[in-house]
């Protein structure tokens, strides 16, 4: 069918473009939903600014690191402890957050000052850490400071200290996609290359777009290790700021979150002629998968085979019992952009789930075009959904369950809706055989729970 105007947008006729529902027989590349484009006035939008996208998805999980916010204090407060990546260096990445807290006369007369000082303060008040990622906020883009001028001040005066600016305002891009690219494409020119890393193995990696949501990358690391596979940089969970200076020496980029992560892989292969191959890590199937185009690549198939049927031995028969229990059961994933088509057969065909809705809030096309060829038909497809279009894809589609992050969560919860945290996860780690047992549990006590039903209860006037 064409493009959907819902009812509750009847006063924004445009966002019939960003809207479309899958039926048999037609050439779904005629109507991929419009993406990444500058939100619509008059919708309230659910994405988050470039900044946060650098900040909160890629920079902030680096485990040795100070991360100066130079702008107000909200900006830092507000990408602070929001996600679940811990570290094994006692989670120092989730202890701290550092702004430069930008006041009113700070915009007026100039914030370099500030800035200078607040760097050295931090490095003082933590003399064991010697890297800092500063990152520009809308205030501080606006006035025009020069914070790679600060950067460069700084370490001529400490020799010992290495600093990378990310200048990625919130306005820089219509959505956090923009913070991906502009980090991504910075490191990649300004700091790979500097280090070089000890190769202990004949097969090594970059595994690019895992950022440790409650311990994916030690899910993942055990699978390398097992197969003899060196991992020279995650990128960025658990890792360090010198381990993704050494990215250029892998053999082979493992790209799992194409969005965030793709431009990094794709600049690398350029330069330095690293091939890369994505994988879905999230699935039994496609966990199987992932690993056998690795093991493909390096010639360890008979490695590969007896890792996966390892894993399958120990993790399948739990599956087996949740897909029984989950059977015919209907989802809703409203979530960022890639894990719509990570996840979208994953659950179908591991599961036996239906995914009846999908919402992006900072897809690309491409993104839109995987999930729209690995979806069903008659389900809704959304970018950069609205309050009021999830209203009505509810009364919809009627999903038992919903995966989204906090915010559209505490909504459907008003609603009686169970919710499973697709962003930051409920009890995690979700990747791998084991992860993804995990993810099927979290998925079964939420539409199980008696807690709905006793939620829709009215006891207006009961005694008690």
């Amino acid at each position: 069918m064409p493009m959907k105007l819902l009812d509750c947008d009847a006063g924004i006729p445009e966002r019939e473009q960003h809207v479309y529902i899958k039926e048999a027989g037609e050439d779904t590349t005629k109507f991929l939903p419009i993406s990444n484009s500058a939100t619509i006035p008059g919708s309230l939008s659910e994405r988050g600014c470039a900044f946060c996208g650098a900040k909160l998805v890629i920079g902030g999980v680096l485990k040795d690191t100070i991360q100066m916010i130079h702008g107000p204090f909200g900006c830092s407060y507000d990408t602070w402890h929001t996600k679940r990546y811990p570290s094994d260096n006692d989670n120092f990445q989730l202890k701290y957050a550092w702004s430069t807290n930008v006041k009113e006369k700070n915009v007026v007369f100039g914030a370099e000052k500030l800035l200078k000082k607040s760097i050295l303060e931090a490095f003082d008040a933590m003399p064991t850490i010697k890297r800092m990622f500063v990152y520009t906020t809308c205030s501080t883009a606006l006035i025009g400071d020069d914070p790679k001028a600060v950067a460069k001040a700084v370490m001529a005066e400490r020799p010992d200290v290495d600093i990378f600016v990310v200048e990625c305002p919130g306005f820089a891009g219509v959505s956090q996609s923009k913070g991906h690219h502009v980090l991504n494409m910075g490191w990649i020119h300004e700091k790979v290359g500097q280090v070089e890393p000890e190769i202990t193995s004949e097969y090594t990696i970059n595994f690019i777009g895992d950022y440790n949501i409650q311990g994916d990358t030690d899910v993942l690391q055990r699978y390398w290790h097992k197969l003899g596979i060196q991992v020279l940089a995650h990128f960025t969970g658990n890792a360090t700021y010198d381990e993704l200076r050494g990215m250029h020496r892998a053999q082979l980029n493992v790209v799992n979150c194409a969005r965030s992560a793709g431009y990094i892989a794709n600049e690398l292969q350029k330069q330095y002629g690293i091939p890369r191959l994505d994988i879905d890590s999230w699935g039994f199937s496609y966990m199987a998968s992932g690993l056998r185009k690795v093991g493909d690549f390096f010639g360890i198939q008979d490695k590969v085979e007896a890792l996966i049927a390892e894993e399958e031995a120990k993790w399948k028969p739990q599956m087996e019992w949740y897909k029984e229990r989950l059977q015919g059961k209907k989802m809703a994933i409203w979530t960022g952009g890639p894990r719509l088509w990570h996840w979208t057969r994953a659950v179908e065909d591991d599961l036996g789930v239906q995914v009846v809705a999908m919402a992006s809030k900072f897809g690309h096309q491409e993104d839109f075009e995987k999930v729209i060829a690995r979806g069903r038909e008659g389900t809704v497809y959304i970018d950069d959904g609205n309050e009021l279009e999830f209203f009505e894809v509810i009364d919809m589609v009627k999903p038992d369950v919903i995966f989204t992050g906090p915010r559209v969560g505490e909504l459907v919860k008003k609603l009686h809706i169970p919710y499973v945290n697709g962003h930051a996860y409920h009890n995690g780690p979700y990747m791998g055989f084991e992860g993804f047992v995990n993810l099927a549990r979290d998925m079964y006590n939420a539409v199980n729970s008696p807690l709905w039903a006793l939620a829709g209860q009215n006891i207006q006037g009961e005694v008690l």
